[in-house]
């Protein structure tokens, strides 16, 4: 069933949009030809230019450590399942100590290197990386799918430990709140927000079968959800039946 996740702040529109990226990059090296490594290092080029906080790391950090923290006081919980809090207090420890290990700002080893810098220049302009511009990518392009891919692991190793952290951090999100069963009516669904602790993000699964998509707009105080269509011309249609669908406020 399709899911919609949509961030309430934009320390959770980072997490989710490095998320996205890197699931794109990983299918990509994995697919091995030059074309899906071109995509491939494009992606990496987006993803540094969206952690470039130099506070992302620390905040990662610190949600880690708080995790960790909260995750202690459940162990003997008879509750709990004692194998699953155990796997994920190693995995919160893994991904903060190899965060740790690297006493750079996240992706500087890349910066660092001015032949990735030159790409990165030119992919800014359309078709600007065609081998008249870029030799020397061409040439890298047809190396083969071994030494690419052998580049990419090298590439890719600083920035591993961030990748597994946003992990955990939104499985734990997204984990997080209780589901409720909803009818938009006319394809409309309104509701005002209370508690102490505002959501951070919300979740919208739709069955299969219905055919359009939520557009949201949310603050601390309320959320306003519309369902839309395409037309034949990808053109926007409100969609003016009930839908029925799963909502989940999440909260770290």
């Amino acid at each position: 069933m399709p899911s919609y996740d949509f961030p309430f702040n934009e320390r959770i529109r980072t997490l989710l949009r490095v998320e996205d990226l890197f699931a794109k990059l990983l299918h990509n090296i994995e697919a091995g030809h030059e074309y899906n490594h071109h995509c491939a290092l494009i992606t990496l080029l987006q993803i540094l230019d969206v952690i470039d906080r130099a506070e992302l790391k620390s905040d990662l950090l610190q949600e880690l450590d708080r995790q960790k923290t909260v995750m202690n006081t459940l162990v003997g919980n008879p509750a709990i399942a004692e194998n699953t809090l155990k796997t994920i207090l190693q995995d919160i420890n893994a991904a903060s100590e190899g965060l740790r290990a690297e006493n750079t700002k996240l992706g500087q080893t890349l910066r660092a290197n001015e032949w990735l810098m030159s790409i990165k220049q030119r992919a800014g302009i359309p078709g600007g990386v065609c081998e008249f511009d870029v030799p020397s990518y061409h040439y890298w392009l047809g190396l083969g799918e071994a030494s690419r891919k052998e580049d990419f692991s090298s590439w890719l190793k600083p920035l591993l430990p961030m990748h597994d952290a946003i992990g955990i951090i939104l499985h734990i999100l997204r984990g997080s709140g209780v589901t409720s069963k909803i009818i938009a009516p006319s394809g409309a669904y309104q509701q005002m927000l209370a508690g102490a602790k505002p959501a951070q993000m919300l979740r919208i699964v739709l069955d299969n079968k219905i055919n359009c998509f939520p557009e949201v707009s949310a603050n601390k105080y309320a959320i306003n959800i519309r369902f839309n269509s395409l037309d034949s011309m990808q053109k926007l249609q409100k969609y003016d039946e009930d839908v029925s669908f799963s909502l989940t406020l999440c909260n770290l």
